[in-house]
């Protein structure tokens, strides 16, 4: 199974069990999470890239390959990718460096995943 399949089958299957549960804040928060990265003042692209540099600098390293999912699926292209590593390793330092490390193996995998050698 491919780590990108992989992990978005364990997000949902954790999320649809959360959910179950009926508590009113987890459902709230979630929510708010899905509607604050809805096109805005800013669009649901620059969103995601800024999520995904707060995700790097927080050390996120599941919310770091949500995000990067997002970018692919709305086409963000992988010199973009790469100048948010930069901003995300200027801010955060080099504590970012291995997260880094693994964002840049999850964004070949989608990439790979998409365009099958």
């Amino acid at each position: 199974m491919s780590v990108v399949k992989e992990f978005n089958d364990y997000r949902s299957l954790m999320n649809e069990k959360i959910l179950a549960e009926d508590n009113k804040v987890l459902k709230r928060f979630f929510n708010l999470d899905t509607n604050a990265y809805q096109d805005g003042a800013l669009s649901s692209t620059t969103k995601e890239l800024l999520g995904l540099v707060a995700s790097m600098v927080l050390r996120c390293d599941d919310c770091i390959r949500y995000h990067l999912g997002k970018c692919y699926e709305q086409g963000v292209t992988r010199e973009q990718i790469y100048e948010v590593y930069a901003i995300a390793n200027l801010v955060g330092g080099s504590i970012c460096i291995p997260h880094t490390r693994r964002a840049v193996e999850y964004w070949e995998a989608l990439e790979n995943e998409s365009n099958p050698s």
